[in-house]
This record gives C-alpha cells, sequence and structure tokens, in this order.
C-alpha cells in the first residue's frame, strides 16, 4: 500500500502527468500546475501496481548490491574538475551534429539529476557521470541537447536522440540500473 504523504508532486508548466521512481524509493508525480489534486491522487491510484513494483524492483537491487563508499568533498572536486574537461568536448561535438547550439556549460554535484537543459539553452551536468562508462556521459549529452529542438520527451524528442546516438536506450538503461548507487555515494 502506498504512503501518499511520502509521494511528492511537483506541479509546473508540463501538459501530461507523469510518475517517476527516484533514488532511494522516492515516488515523484510531476503534473500540469491546473490538475486538481484529486485528479493527481486518482492518477496515483490507477499506477499503484507500477509503483509498488518498481519500488520493491529498487529495493531488491539495492539489497543485492555492497555499498559503495562514500565520496569525500576532494573526490567530488575532482570529478568536478574532469567533468569540465570532458563534458565540453563532448557537448560541441554532438551540438554539431544536430545542428543546434547552447549557452554555459555548469558542472554541479546533484544528487537527483544527471543532467538539464534550460529554455535559454544552458546545459548543467552532474559531476558524478565521471564514474560512469563515456557512453553514458555522451547519452546524458545528447538527451540534454536535443532540448535545444524539443523542450520535452515526446517521440519527437526520442527520434532527434536515436538519429545521432543509436545505442542511446542501452546506456539509459545502464544508468537507471546503476545510477542510484552512484548518487547514494555523495556525502551530502
Amino acid at each position: 500500500m502506498l504512503d501518499y504523504d511520502k509521494i511528492d508532486i511537483i506541479k509546473s508548466r508540463r501538459k501530461t502527468l507523469a510518475i517517476e521512481i527516484k533514488p532511494g524509493g522516492r515516488v515523484v508525480v510531476k503534473a500540469p500546475a491546473s490538475v486538481f489534486d484529486r485528479t493527481v491522487k486518482a492518477f496515483v491510484d490507477e499506477h499503484e501496481g507500477w509503483i509498488l513494483k518498481h519500488l520493491e524492483k529498487m529495493r531488491q537491487r539495492e539489497e543485492s548490491r555492497p555499498p559503495e563508499p562514500l565520496l569525500s568533498d576532494g573526490d567530488i572536486q575532482r570529478l568536478a574538475d574532469e567533468a569540465m574537461r570532458v563534458i565540453p568536448g563532448r557537448c560541441r561535438y554532438y551540438a554539431d551534429l544536430l545542428g543546434v547550439s547552447y549557452g554555459r556549460i555548469t558542472i554541479r554535484n546533484q544528487v537527483t539529476r544527471w543532467g538539464s537543459c534550460t529554455r535559454d539553452g544552458n546545459l548543467n551536468f552532474n559531476c558524478l557521470l565521471m564514474l560512469t562508462p563515456p557512453e553514458v556521459i555522451d547519452s546524458v549529452v545528447v538527451h540534454e541537447l536535443c532540448h535545444r529542438l524539443e523542450m520535452n520527451h515526446s517521440k519527437r524528442f526520442y527520434a532527434h536522440v536515436l538519429s545521432v546516438f543509436p545505442d542511446y536506450k542501452k546506456w539509459d538503461k545502464w544508468l537507471k540500473d546503476n545510477g542510484d548507487g552512484i548518487m547514494r555515494r555523495m556525502t551530502g
């Protein structure tokens, strides 16, 4: 049974409802600002089986994996420095392939996101990407750059992604399967 007090609801300018399971088993429901709370609750109720299945899957994955050591502030700084050396070049390469421009690149140490793209075209990336295979870094870079073409996750958006990175789904799955363990290494 779901505990509704432990579900985060984020309302924004988006057009659809979506459910996301975050590291540590946090459930986030993203909803358009105009949607009533009762509609969000009905949506969650309708998807309760899916949510519980994925929470259990995440719990089992976490229990089967030995904990990784926490990263020190120095480790995080080294990862951020490495990311600043690696990621801008990957952005230039894929931006040229996609025919897009972008603004500033910022490297952050976040515990919930791997990357983001602002409406102004500024790109943000998590320094923890340096702990993943190079293909995962490229998959996140391509994902964020494709938001310069589509600020959504529509079929057209993913068509752009796959046009320059055909293995995207494989590496996105790697990140979904392993990313929460990497995120848990942050010292806070």
